[in-house]
């Protein structure tokens, strides 16, 4: 038995599963050993994770977290080990784990696409090449966080028909004072400019809207992709945000030059195809 999480900031999707037996999903918060305390992951396994193993034996374990640097790799595999008595434990970056699931073992560029946004050159080993995606004020260029702040801006400021303003407003009960409170005097405003992305695919009939998502990818190649000087290979890419806009993705993807390769939203049945093909 294997067990595999690809795990964000404020959820955990965990896969148990072996070659003759039905794979078992979980799920529980978050864990993020930069924004949390040994203690707090801990508790969270304890407390959250071993109740639903249900005393399973588990051979091995890959943990693949968006706050797992090189620096926290050592920490997780550690707590993992202390928690679940399982010895095999390797820990590493959610963007590896999306390199792994998505190019498998050949090379090509891979990408996060979700509230946030990340990318890099895999030669189906490592990670050679990786743009730093800034986060969502300085960067994260075709993520659906700054699709948010893209809607928001194209709203206010005029550059899309009045109707869909209206539209905007009433269904999401808000006005422009309560966008400014909530985006600059509420925490986590990243998730909110994210949350947002229902609205925009909502109205991808519109072809001024439509052409905001294609834009907000077109960027994201331009700034995180084309530094790798690798046209030759596919683009692919995981998250909801390249998922449900795949239409738009697959239309940037071609104005720039490149070819679209595999899209996923989740990268766990991938990764169950890596690890079982790593194994034998």
């Amino acid at each position: 038995m294997n067990l595999i999480a690809d795990s964000g900031s404020t959820k955990t999707s965990w896969v148990l599963f072996s070659e003759d037996s039905s794979p078992l999903f979980i799920h529980t918060q978050g864990i993020n050993p930069i924004h949390q305390d040994e203690e707090t992951v801990k508790g969270i396994l304890q407390k959250e994770l071993m109740p639903q193993l249900s005393g399973r034996t588990i051979d091995e374990i890959f943990f693949y977290g968006s706050g797992v640097r090189p620096t926290e790799e050592a920490l997780m595999q550690r707590l993992l080990q202390e928690v679940t008595g399982v010895s095999r434990v390797e820990a590493k970056s959610d963007l590896l784990g999306a390199a792994r699931a998505l190019c498998g073992h050949d090379e090509g560029l891979a990408c996060i696409l979700g509230t946030g946004s990340n990318s890099c050159l895999f030669d189906g080993h490592r990670i050679v090449m990786n743009t730093s995606p800034l986060g969502y004020i300085l960067g994260d260029e075709g993520s659906g966080a700054v699709l948010g702040i893209k809607l928001l801006n194209a709203l206010y400021k005029g550059m899309l028909p009045d109707t869909v303003l209206r539209d905007f407003e009433e269904e999401q009960g808000v006005t422009l004072a309560d966008i400014i409170n909530r985006v600059y005097r509420q925490p986590l405003a990243n998730r909110y400019l994210a949350s947002l992305s229902p609205f925009v695919h909502s109205h991808l009939h519109l072809s001024s809207i439509s052409e905001l998502v294609v834009n907000n990818f077109q960027e994201f190649i331009r700034r995180n992709v084309v530094p790798y000087g690798r046209r030759d290979l596919p683009l692919s890419a995981v998250g909801s945000v390249a998922f449900y806009y795949r239409e738009q993705l697959q239309m940037a993807v071609e104005r720039e030059g490149f070819v679209l390769g595999n899209i996923e939203q989740s990268p766990l049945q991938r990764l169950m195809s890596y690890h079982s093909l790593t194994r034998s």
